[in-house]
């Protein structure tokens, strides 16, 4: 008997649980609120990880399509602007450093700069005007400029507790999300194992058409009541442990970094984020190869004077994604779906991605659901198949020494996939061509700066004649050093651009 998907109901609160509410709720119920209905349960007592302070620049468009404005976000969630990565000491540990901004290299899918460049580890200076505006610590636009626009491309950092009551706030004042606030007692499942009904210690039974799950890691729905399995990649990546703090400024008018500041460790890496008031900062390794007191002593010693009033939060995690995302009645998004170090930041991504795929796909018939969710499925394992590629791509390029980055240098830690990559891009850098599904979250220019920023040149003399374009090339690297140049005198400092746009927008409001 077919029947209408008109009843959500998302466990689990945090960033996953509201945005995918407001991105389901906007799409639906704030145009139908009558027959479409998205419920939020979520508990008062567990903890949200909290530390993911990093989006891509998919989230102007989310923020946009929710109803949030960047003067709200911005107000509220301590942010400021994200331009990329910096990555330092990944290649040598010597203070060498290398970008992957979000703004695409100059000419990107008409000419390839990378055989034309005078050093390989110069390609993103050559091809992209966002590596200097990040040394000079630069807002991504100016004053003349309005939300959501900008001549860099750009996401955010943001107070992760603070976007969660800012999403909150918004689904139940703006966009008529129910919530509710309870523990899930029990999940009942009928005979065919969907979700019957949830069992709340307050408020009794609960039903809907589709659940999502976004209780975190205890995947409480999907992992423990369905029973689908963990699939590891601790074998790829080794990463398990991380130490978080948060650092006041000095002064009250120090300058906020522009991009995420990703530090190589003899174990790992230290993430560096610049909030408007304080700095998220903390230490991600293996524990194989390094004990939590080396860690702490990593990341005291790279805050350096005042670290010493600072408590560490530790933090475990286990490499890897569900085998299943989506089974009969129950969607899991976020870290109930699973989880990697967050060195490029794809946990919010991902959540995006999910939730804004529940929305445009949700079946008008409950009798679709099954082919909504083998496609849904299918999608997600493929992007978190290139999530894990992409991430490991940083590590296996290196050239430390130290036992944790040989490891990562061995063969058999690396996907046969990327293993088949890299033998291509032996004599051609990463193009277009070598990425070709709608799934992809990282174009080839995402690898060409990571490639290239890890000084691995491609051996363009083998295909030399293919390389003809010597004086378009000029003319694409002449432009792009003139528009740095008029950047570099046109665009605010970071912080002087947010505290004025903040006062200015204030005043129209």
């Amino acid at each position: 008997m077919s029947s209408k998907v008109k009843e959500i109901v998302i466990v689990g609160g945090g960033t996953a649980g509201w945005l995918s509410a407001a991105i389901i709720a906007a799409y639906h119920q704030k145009a139908n609120p009558e027959q479409f209905k998205v419920t939020l349960v979520e508990s008062s007592d567990i903890p949200t990880v909290g530390v993911g302070e990093g989006t891509w620049p998919t989230m102007k468009n989310t923020l946009q399509q929710i109803g949030i404005s960047e003067y709200d976000l911005f107000q509220h969630c301590h942010a400021a602007f994200k331009q990329g990565g910096k990555f330092v000491n990944w290649v040598h540990g010597n203070n060498d450093f290398y970008y992957h901004p979000f703004t695409l290299p100059l000419g990107y899918g008409r000419i390839d700069l990378a055989p034309y460049v005078s050093r390989i580890e110069n390609f993103a200076i050559d091809s992209n005007f966002q590596y200097k505006i990040g040394e000079a610590g630069l807002a991504p636009r100016t004053l003349a400029d309005a939300e959501y626009q900008g001549q860099c491309n750009y996401g955010y950092h943001l107070d992760a507790g603070a976007f969660a009551d800012l999403l909150k706030q918004h689904c139940i004042n703006k966009l008529k999300v129910k919530h509710i606030v309870d523990t899930v007692k029990n999940v009942h499942l009928s005979p065919q194992q969907h979700i019957d009904k949830i069992e709340l210690e307050i408020k009794g039974n609960l039903t809907a058409d589709l659940y999502i799950d976004c209780t975190g890691f205890s995947s409480l729905l999907l992992g423990k009541a369905l029973d689908v399995p963990f699939k590891k990649t601790d074998d790829v990546l080794f990463n398990d442990s991380a130490l978080a703090m948060q650092i006041p400024y000095k002064e009250s008018q120090q300058n906020i970094a522009c991009h995420t500041i990703a530090t190589a460790q003899n174990a790992g890496w230290i993430w560096d984020i610049g909030l408007t008031n304080r700095r998220g900062v903390g230490h991600v390794y293996a524990s194989k190869f390094l004990s939590d007191d080396e860690a702490e002593a990593n990341l005291r010693s790279y805050i350096g004077e005042g670290s010493e009033d600072l408590d560490a939060r530790k933090i475990t995690f286990q490499s890897g994604h569900r085998k299943q995302f989506w089974k009969n009645n129950c969607v899991a998004v976020g870290m109930s779906a699973g989880f990697v170090e967050p060195l490029e930041a794809t946990a919010i991504m991902l959540v995006e991605i999910s939730a804004r795929y529940i929305a445009e796909n949700l079946p008008a018939d409950n009798n679709l659901m099954p082919i909504v969710a083998k496609r849904f499925n299918q999608q997600m394992d493929y992007r978190w198949q290139r999530i894990i590629d992409f991430l490991k791509f940083h590590y296996m390029l290196t050239k430390r020494q130290e036992p944790y980055w040989l490891a990562h240098c061995d063969k058999r830690s690396i996907p046969e996939s990327l293993q088949e990559d890299l033998s291509i891009w032996k004599y051609r850098g990463p193009t277009l061509a070598d990425f070709t599904s709608s799934n992809e979250l990282f174009p080839a220019a995402s690898y060409q700066y990571v490639l290239y920023g890890m000084e691995f040149k491609p051996d363009f003399d083998k295909q030399a004649y293919l390389y003809d374009q010597s004086a378009q090339a000029e003319k694409v690297i002449g432009r792009n050093h003139q528009l740095t140049e008029q950047m570099l005198s046109s665009l605010p400092s970071h912080r002087d651009y947010i505290e004025s746009w903040l006062a200015t927008s204030n005043k129209r409001v």
